[in-house]
C-alpha cells in the first residue's frame, strides 16, 4: 500500500501563549510535531507493517516543519516532502486542502491518506475531509479503530467515535482517514531511526512542483488578533437558615447582577 500521512508542525501544549502588538507569541516553547499527528504516523505504520507499501509524511509550512518531518521518518516512515512557497503564507485550511491534495496527485497511486482529527493550534478539524473533498474520494473521521483492511478487494472498514457512542462505517479505497487518540500508542522513535532521519534528503516543493500556477485566496483572515481582557472574579457565598432561603438569595442576586 502507497499511504500518505499528512503532519503539521504546531506550539508544544505545554506553551503559554501571549500577543504583543497584535502578534502571537508562543514563548520559548518549542516547535513539535502536532501531537494528533503522532497517532496518524504510527497508524500508518502499522498498516504498512500489517500490508507492506511505504509511508510519506507530507507537511506544509516554513523550513522549520522540518524537524516535524524528521520525527516521522525516525518513526518509521519511508520518506518525508515538505511543501514550502511565500504565497502560503497566510493560507487558510481551504487553500491547504487544495495545495495538499495536489501534491497527493503528484505522488500519484496513493491508496490511503492519513490525518490527525485536528491541530493543537487552531483545531478546525476540516482540512481531512476537505482534502478527501477535493480528491473526490470517501472520508472516514474521528477513526477509533480500523477494524478491516482489504487492498486487494480495495475497502476499509473503521469505527468512528462518536458522542453516543461508536458508528460502524465501510468505504472503498482510495480513503482519506482522520484518527483520534484512543486508536493507538504512538511508538518512541529508535536510536537508528533518529540518525536515519537525521542524514534524509527531503524534498522542498513549491506549488508550481505540484501544478499550482495560482494560489486562491484565502477564504478566512486575521485582520486583528488581541489577548482577552482579563476578567477579576470574586467568590460570594449564599448563606441561610433553610436550602429554600439559600435558593431565595441566590435568585436574587443573579437577577441582581442580571445574570437572569
Amino acid at each position: 500500500m502507497n499511504i500518505v500521512v499528512c503532519v503539521k508542525q504546531t506550539p508544544d501544549t505545554a506553551a503559554t501563549v501571549s500577543v504583543e502588538d497584535g502578534v502571537v507569541s508562543w514563548g520559548d516553547s518549542p516547535l513539535v510535531l502536532n501531537p494528533w499527528d503522532e497517532y496518524a504516523v504510527e497508524e500508518a505504520l502499522r498498516i504498512r507493517e500489517a500490508h507492506s507499501g511505504q509511508v510519506t509524511a507530507l507537511s506544509l509550512g516554513p523550513e522549520a516543519a522540518m524537524e516535524a518531518l524528521k520525527l516521522a521518518l525516525a518513526m518509521g516512515c519511508e520518506q518525508a516532502i515538505l511543501i514550502n512557497d511565500p504565497a502560503l503564507e497566510d493560507a487558510d485550511p481551504l487553500v491547504v486542502s487544495k495545495v495538499l491534495a495536489a501534491a497527493i496527485k503528484k505522488i500519484g497511486e496513493v491508496d490511503l491518506v492519513l490525518f490527525g482529527r485536528g491541530s493543537v493550534d487552531n483545531d478546525t478539524g476540516i482540512t481531512g475531509p476537505q482534502v478527501a473533498r477535493r480528491l473526490n474520494w470517501p472520508v472516514l473521521s474521528l477513526v477509533a479503530d480500523i477494524t478491516s483492511l482489504d487492498p486487494e478487494g480495495r475497502t476499509i472498514a473503521v469505527e468512528r467515535m462518536i458522542d453516543e457512542g461508536r458508528q460502524l462505517v465501510r468505504g472503498s479505497l482510495p480513503a482519506v482517514v482522520s484518527v483520534v487518540k484512543g486508536i493507538n500508542e504512538p511508538r518512541y522513535p529508535s536510536f537508528m531511526g533518529i540518525r536515519k532521519a537525521s542524514r534524509a534528503e527531503m524534498p522542498i516543493w513549491s506549488t508550481a512542483d505540484i501544478g499550482l500556477d495560482e494560489v486562491p485566496t484565502p477564504a478566512m483572515t486575521w485582520p486583528e488578533i488581541f489577548a482577552p481582557l482579563k476578567v477579576e472574579t470574586e467568590c460570594e457565598m449564599i448563606e441561610g437558615e433553610t436550602p429554600e432561603e439559600v435558593a431565595a438569595r441566590l435568585a436574587d442576586r443573579l437577577i441582581e447582577e442580571k445574570v437572569i
